[in-house]
Order: structure tokens, then C-alpha cells, then sequence
């Protein structure tokens, strides 16, 4: 029977995504609060949030300069809108970054990627990384396995810095061979992409922190880690998804205990992670997931403690991107703008 034989609204989101880049060929926090336009007014948690967090008075906990977006965030706005009326409220609501998820996201009227790249430059936002398909069955699709020079050639074209995947590593299975086959995979990625001037980088989601089918005390995350070549391969680390992996997975299948927590992994290999997602969840035990996502500062992941740990590490205050996530916000926009409010509003413990 399949692993993935029950409903699993994880793996729809991967494949939904999936689905999409196939497709694909600062402000201060009391200003964004007041900011007008299409989002509507903050209220409830994300605000009390917000309050609370600007009374801190040491240095904000937020590098300047580092906070983008995962567009996937906004594919409603611009599949309406088009990107030009997108990236001028990300540029209101004080964002420097934009993380692509697919050059078009279905949106309004055709853009060449030249366009693209100066329509994100116009709004003072720099394309910061992109999200690709690992492998198709289809061999003319736009994957790393399928067409890695196309996808590089685009990058490139874009003036990206990495070039990346939310696949999860399980081109080959689950077994402990089956991930080092990808990580072989991943290292001739890495390597073309290092001789572009890029950086290639997987997005974990929960799975990663699962166990190998067979062996049961050993993490597949583990693995990857140990198996890809530092110089080459990357790691984007999507903070909720790892948060829901020690939900789901502090224990092997035989029920003994498997603790882990995920900041330890960035702080033990700092420079593996150049990308954060920066998404949100309340905590729910009664979930199998264990959090509902909800907007950044709603939640009950401490981005303030996780930040600042990676931030306060030497030489590492301006060595990473922090990208705002949410999968389907209720309302995009104004969780863009929430978003931005809080981490802005953050400040470093004195």
C-alpha cells in the first residue's frame, strides 16, 4: 500500500505547487500597520502581536534589507492583477525580496523574463531565489531532471542568486539508497548551478524528517544532509514544515523516542541555509500535523527566538533571507502586510 494512500493534505500542497512551476517557462512597522489600498486594516492576533513585539528595545531582530516573499503566497493576485500591481504593494508594505514559484503563476497578460527582472528592480525588490520541479515522467518538463540548462538558462536571465525545489527528495523511494540517489542527483544540480554563480537548494516539507523505511532509526533528513556536498547543495529551510516534521516524527515507528529541534540543524550548519520560510501555525495537538497555519505573528513559532539565534551568530547577521509564507492565506495581501508588520516589529531580548 502507498505511504501516501490516505488523504494528505502535505502532499496535495506539494503537488499543487508542483503543478504550477510546470507552468513556468524598509518601512517601519508603524507604517505598514497604517498602510492603505487593497489589503484591509490589521486587527486581532496579528496586531496585539505586533504591539507586543515593538516594546523591545534592542536592535531589531530582522536583518534590513533581508525580508521577501514566496509569491506562491500571492498566485491569486497575480494571476488577476499581474505582477507590476503585485510587486507595488510588496514594495509599500516594505518588502526587499521576492522568491518566484513559476515566471507567470497564470498571470495577467504575457511577461518575458527580461521584464520580469526589471518590473521587480522597478519596485525596489530583488528576485532572490526560485522554486522548480525536481523530475516529471514527462520528458519535456520544465524540472531540474528534465531540463536542467533551460531552468538554469532562466535563472540566470533573472539575476538569481539560487535556483531551487519544493520536491521532496523521493524520486527513488524512501530506503536509505533511495536518498542517496538523490542526493547524487542534487550534487550534479548543485555543481551546474555553482558554475553559473548559483547556489541550488531544496525546501523541506515534513517528510524529510521521517525515518527510512528500512531503517527505522535512521532520518532520511539525516541523510540528505550527509550525502549532498555543502559546496554544492543548499537547504532552504521552511521553518512550519519542520515545526510539523518534530510534531510528527519525534518518535521512530517503533515508538521509541527521536527528539530533534529543527534550530539546532541551522545552528550546527549555519551556511547550508541561505533561505528561510518565514509561515506560521497555531499549535494543535488534535491536528495530525500538529499546527494550523495561520498568518506570521498569529502563530506560535518564536521567530523571534529562531531569528536571533541564526542572526547572532558571527558573521551570519546578513547571510540569510527570510521569505513570508502561507500556503492560502485568507487573504493575501493582508497577510503580506501582517507578515512584514510583525517580523519588522521584532526586537532582540537586551
Amino acid at each position: 500500500m502507498s505511504r501516501f494512500s490516505q488523504p494528505d493534505p502535505e502532499l496535495g500542497h506539494r503537488l499543487s505547487r508542483r503543478g504550477m512551476l510546470g507552468v513556468a517557462a524598509g518601512a517601519t512597522a508603524a507604517a505598514l500597520l497604517g498602510a492603505t489600498g487593497p489589503a484591509t486594516a490589521a486587527t486581532g492576533n496579528a496586531t496585539t502581536a505586533t504591539a507586543s513585539g515593538a516594546k523591545g528595545r534592542g536592535r531589531p531582530v530582522l536583518p534590513p534589507g533581508r525580508l521577501g516573499i514566496q509569491l506562491y503566497s500571492l498566485r491569486d493576485k497575480v494571476s488577476t492583477l499581474g505582477f507590476g500591481p503585485v510587486f507595488a504593494e510588496l514594495e509599500r508594505y516594505g518588502y526587499d525580496e521576492v522568491e518566484f514559484a513559476g515566471y507567470t503563476q497564470g498571470s495577467a497578460g504575457p511577461i518575458t523574463l527580461a521584464q520580469l527582472k526589471r518590473l521587480a528592480r522597478d519596485h525596489g525588490l530583488n528576485p532572490i531565489g526560485s522554486h522548480v520541479g525536481y523530475y516529471s515522467d514527462d520528458p519535456g518538463a520544465y524540472t531540474f531532471a528534465q531540463n536542467l540548462t533551460k531552468v538554469l538558462d532562466d535563472a540566470q536571465a533573472l539575476g538569481l542568486k539560487h535556483i531551487g525545489t519544493a520536491s521532496g527528495p523521493f524520486r527513488y523511494g524512501s530506503t536509505v539508497d533511495a536518498f542517496k540517489r538523490a542526493a547524487e542527483d542534487f550534487n550534479t544540480y548543485g555543481a551546474a548551478a555553482r558554475a553559473r554563480g548559483m547556489k541550488f537548494y531544496q525546501h523541506n516539507h515534513s517528510e524529510e524528517f521521517s525515518f527510512a523505511t528500512d531503517d527505522p532509526k535512521v532520518r532520511l533528513y539525516d541523510i540528505l544532509l550527509k550525502e549532498t556536498d555543502p559546496d554544492l547543495v543548499y537547504l532552504e529551510m521552511d521553518i512550519y514544515w519542520a515545526y510539523v516534521g518534530q510534531f510528527r516524527f519525534s518518535k521512530r515507528p517503533d515508538g521509541t523516542p527521536a527528539p530533534f529541534e529543527p534550530l539546532n540543524y541551522v545552528l550546527r550548519q549555519p551556511d547550508r541555509y541561505p533561505l528561510f520560510h518565514v509561515k506560521d501555525g497555531e499549535s494543535d495537538p488534535s491536528n495530525p500535523y500538529g499546527y494550523k497555519m495561520t498568518d506570521v505573528g498569529d502563530g506560535d513559532i518564536d521567530y523571534q527566538r529562531f531569528i536571533s539565534a541564526v542572526t547572532r551568530l558571527r558573521g551570519h547577521r546578513m547571510a540569510h533571507h527570510w521569505q513570508a509564507e502561507h500556503d492560502n492565506p485568507a487573504e493575501s495581501f493582508t497577510f503580506a502586510r501582517r507578515s512584514s508588520a510583525h517580523l519588522h516589529s521584532l526586537r532582540e531580548k537586551c
